[in-house]
């Protein structure tokens, strides 16, 4: 077995017509959610997170995810498959070892190489036929 570093759940992304909408039922847990949404101009979306839990480290978070546009990915996500899990997200150490790891093991990226993300991560998608039918995200922040 390769050593990559170690591996957390960084967030699960959940596709939703607005912010309000997909905040609710979350709130209504008394999830905490974060300090501002965000806009990533590149994706398409407006992000929001809420913290599942207090934790020394970074906890995992909840990640609302608006389309600022109908033919955005988010946007075309809500089209044909409507509001729910998008997407799993986790963090790793080192994003670059871990993308080269992937494929050279024959794992088929969507992005073969890190680019920017929310909150001054960097991310990579790793498409959904490698992971059975999960679409994952890396992430390194």
């Amino acid at each position: 077995m390769t050593d990559i570093g170690r591996v957390f759940i960084d967030h699960i992304g959940i596709a939703a017509s607005s912010l309000e909408e997909g905040s609710k039922f979350w709130r209504l847990l008394g999830l905490a959610q974060g300090e501002q949404d965000e806009v990533n101009e590149e994706q398409g979306v407006v992000t929001r997170f809420f913290e599942v839990a207090a934790s020394k480290s970074r906890p995992p978070m909840l990640e609302i995810l608006e389309p600022t546009g109908e033919d955005t990915p988010i946007g075309k996500f809500l089209s044909s498959r409507g509001p729910g899990i998008q997407q799993l997200c986790l963090r790793v150490e080192n994003i670059k070892q871990v993308i080269d790891h992937l494929l050279e093991n024959g794992i088929t990226m969507i992005d073969k190489s890190p680019r920017q993300g929310v909150g001054g991560s960097i991310i990579a998608f790793v498409h959904p036929k490698s992971t059975g039918g999960v679409l994952v995200e890396l992430t390194q922040h």
